[in-house]
């Protein structure tokens, strides 16, 4: 099931930073980034947040799941945290920290 553009329309305006925080569609789901760093997917329209040390906070409040089919697990993050959790923003900014730029596109060879 795909997920729809208002659910991470939703998302995006529950964290409440559009400088810092945006969508890109991603085979029907969306890949959400805080500051260009992949730190969540929203797929089947709900948040799945990477596990790191970073993110522990949510452990005990999401329970663990795959974001698709053969994923390794993420915290799966319930609608009543995103809405009423306010340092839900600040944890996602703290994964994006913490994570590696992502690697520039290599040019393709012709030839």
């Amino acid at each position: 099931m795909a997920t729809r553009k208002d659910t991470a329309a939703f998302i995006l305006e529950q964290l409440g930073l559009p400088d810092r925080f945006s969508v890109k569609p991603m085979f029907g789901e969306f890949a959400l980034y805080a500051d260009g760093k992949p730190v969540a997917f929203i797929c089947d329209d709900q948040l799945f947040v990477k596990i790191m040390p970073e993110s522990a906070t949510l452990e005990g409040r999401c329970e663990r799941a795959p974001a698709y089919p053969g994923s390794k697990d993420y915290y799966l993050v319930p609608e009543d945290v995103i809405a009423a959790e306010r340092t839900l923003a600040g944890l996602l900014l703290r994964i994006g920290e913490a994570l590696p730029l992502p690697k520039a596109n290599r040019p393709k060879k012709r030839g």
